[in-house]
């Protein structure tokens, strides 16, 4: 009897000891799993909401793309021949720079791509720019007009070419078409332009577009020859004109000299 009652105490003994085994073997492997799932101490904490932002943004911009944008370049934007080009690598940079300008959406795919009204307000355009970037391609170019150099700009922008009007173009517009190359334009590469290069070539074509007439009137910039022969026009009608006042005046001047003769000899 006292060998069974031994044995059977053993055996319980033998059983408590492996279910604390068990024990101690899964609590070791609850906190690595924890670990796994759970963001590291290490990363950032705004990362990952910054990483929810973004792709609720590419969300958005999606929906907006079938809706207005996928008749021509196909539902993941992957182009339709004869049509309309893919979007696949041109990259948030291109996407913004269309959109900004107005160029985008065409009202048909044979009309030429001309700057005008944006279809869509700002935030809709953000929207398209992240689904369009998350294809790959460049981003959207950071310029520093005021580290580049007027002299330079006014010399790589090239006096008396043919170009549309940049009366509207923003310092990233610019930039943007360099790297572009839209229509008919020729592309730019980083071997061609410079980063610095580019922030010149922005510096001024937004010095053009408010220019510091110092001196005067800037009469439309038109050069210091037509300037100065509307100048010399504005001084000649000017004196002819206190001419004419002095004139008018002289007759008066006359009668009353006469009336004072007169009765001085009575």
């Amino acid at each position: 009897m006292r060998r069974r009652l031994t044995a059977l105490a053993a055996v319980l003994c033998g059983g408590l000891a492996l279910l604390q085994l068990a024990a101690a073997q899964g609590n070791s492997q609850r906190p690595t799993t924890t670990a796994a799932a759970a963001p590291s101490a290490s990363s950032p904490a705004g990362a990952t909401t910054a990483t929810g932002a973004q792709s609720a943004l590419v969300a958005r911009g999606h929906a907006l793309f079938v809706s207005s944008c996928a008749s021509c370049h196909g539902m993941s934007a992957q182009g339709i021949r004869g049509r309309a080009p893919s979007l696949h690598g041109v990259g948030a940079m291109a996407a913004d720079f269309y959109l900004q300008t107005g160029r985008m959406p065409l009202p048909s795919p044979r009309v030429q791509p001309l700057r005008t009204k944006p279809a869509f307000p700002p935030r809709q355009i953000d929207a398209l720019v992240a689904y369009v970037g998350s294809f790959g391609g460049p981003p959207i170019p950071v310029v520093h007009p005021s580290r580049g150099s007027l002299a330079d700009g006014q010399r790589l922008f090239g006096l008396g070419a043919i170009v549309p009007s940049l009366n509207r173009a923003t310092p990233r517009q610019v930039a943007q078409a360099i790297r572009i190359g839209p229509y008919v334009m020729p592309r730019f590469g980083a071997g061609e332009l410079s980063e610095g290069q580019v922030d010149s070539l922005a510096r001024y074509v937004q010095s053009i577009q408010h220019p510091d007439n110092r001196g005067g009137w800037g009469l439309g910039r038109i050069g210091p020859i037509p300037e100065g022969m509307v100048a010399w026009l504005l001084a000649a009608a000017s004196l002819l004109l206190i001419a004419r006042l002095i004139g008018e005046r002289m007759p008066d001047q006359r009668d009353e000299r006469a009336e004072r003769t007169g009765a001085a000899h009575e």
